[in-house]
């Protein structure tokens, strides 16, 4: 396999996490008795841009299909950071009834409808039909395509080109990062500008948060990989700002490379930051494998610990980087019986390899648990608010990454 970015032979391996099925890939009952698909899970390195990436297996397509059950509005923490977002981008790129908006990879209008209370027109690609049509249901008009040059051309022949290109968590999803890049480039007006968040890279290594790999994740970013994508398709990192969600992300600003708005000093900071950290050069990439095996070690042990003492054990949130964690880990029922979830979507099906039943969160009140594993670790203060009743039974909450942490 040659880099997705610059076509160099991939040579160096990041992390192997064995084999798994796709994250969120959730099975119904009927489904567990049929054979489930699995793909290799194995992550590379580039050694001459840097670029972090699967390796090749499969399509978007049968990733990303009508069932596809991650809704962002499911979650009251992104919700409000969405809110946040759009307020600042409001004002801060002087938006209003003139302006449009595009967001790709807009899922169930979680952002865009707040566009649509201001009267800012604003348009939403997403490819996925369960969380498209919950958007259309709010109001927000959305194409339902993947985003990419050619569809981006089109926008543009019909006079649709955008002031503002949100990007949220999309960037690592894209299979031919440099068709959507150029994508970004050919849909943006002259002085709009794009923002894409996405998990830091830096962080990832730094945190071992080997669970948020996964199928649908084609790359792990870093700004140094960005920014020469960014330049290789005419565009320009302006600014970046750190950002707490998903464990750590950035949120880069970009602009056509001939804008006159300056670089901002957090983008050549950071850009220092990374190499200082190691990210231009191998050992770093080399050293994860065993970092992961250990966080990977200490959670069974943990599980088989409270197995053999007869402790009862739950899990809440069906996320996709629990289905990493519980895929590599080798966890099935016998030692975490149910995971609980809040999103309708999930609830009543089953975690994909592990085959967890997926249970709505009630069902934590009634089983007096020991212990409550929290899968999506990120959004921990959150889950622990919301099932703060559980305090009464003296249940603890577990989360596994980046090392194993009981509250």
């Amino acid at each position: 396999m040659k880099c997705r970015h610059c076509s160099t032979p991939l040579e160096h391996s990041f992390v192997d996490l064995g084999h798994a099925p796709p994250s969120n890939s959730y099975l119904t009952l009927e489904g567990l008795s049929r054979p489930e698909k699995t793909y290799p899970l194995k992550v590379m390195v580039c050694s001459e841009c840097w670029l972090v990436q699967t390796l090749d297996y499969t399509d978007a397509g049968e990733l990303f299909d009508a069932d596809y059950a991650y809704f962002s509005s499911t979650s009251s923490g992104w919700l409000a950071h969405a809110r946040r977002y759009c307020e600042e981008m409001r004002s801060r790129l002087k938006l209003d009834e003139r302006s449009l908006v595009i967001e790709v990879a807009s899922n169930d209008g979680y952002l865009l409808k707040n566009f649509l209370e201001w009267n800012i027109p604003c348009l939403g690609v997403e490819p996925t039909a369960s969380t498209a049509a919950a958007a259309e249901a709010l109001g927000v008009p959305v194409i339902r395509e993947f985003f990419g040059d050619a569809l981006a051309g089109r926008l543009r022949a019909e006079g649709k080109q955008a002031d503002l290109i949100a990007g949220n968590n999309v960037y690592a999803h894209v299979p031919d990062i440099n068709d959507f890049t150029r994508g970004l480039k050919t849909a943006l007006k002259a002085g709009g500008t794009i923002t894409l968040e996405f998990p830091h890279l830096l962080r990832l290594i730094q945190q071992v948060q080997f669970d948020t790999i996964y199928h649908e994740h084609f790359s792990y970013l870093s700004l140094n990989a960005v920014n020469r994508i960014f330049k290789t398709a005419g565009l320009k990192v302006w600014d970046v700002e750190q950002l707490q969600t998903h464990g750590g992300s950035l949120r880069v600003f970009g602009c056509h490379a001939e804008d006159s708005r300056p670089v901002t000093p957090a983008v050549s900071d950071l850009l220092e930051t990374e190499i200082e950290a190691g990210l231009l050069s191998l050992k770093v990439y080399e050293d994860f494998q065993g970092k992961a095996e250990q966080v990977k070690l200490g959670f069974l042990d943990f599980l088989i610990e409270q197995k053999k003492a007869g402790k009862r054990v739950g899990a809440y949130g069906a996320a996709a980087k629990g289905n990493t964690l519980m895929n590599f880990a080798g966890v099935k029922p016998d030692l975490l019986p149910f995971v609980a979830d809040a999103a309708p979507s999930k609830q009543g099906k089953y975690m994909p390899g592990s085959h967890l039943p997926i249970v709505t969160p009630d069902v934590l009140r009634e089983q007096k648990l020991d212990y409550v594993v929290i899968l999506p670790w990120n959004i921990a203060k959150e889950v622990r608010e919301n099932l703060s009743y559980l305090a009464e039974s003296n249940t603890r909450f577990v989360w596994a990454v980046p090392e194993l942490t009981i509250s």
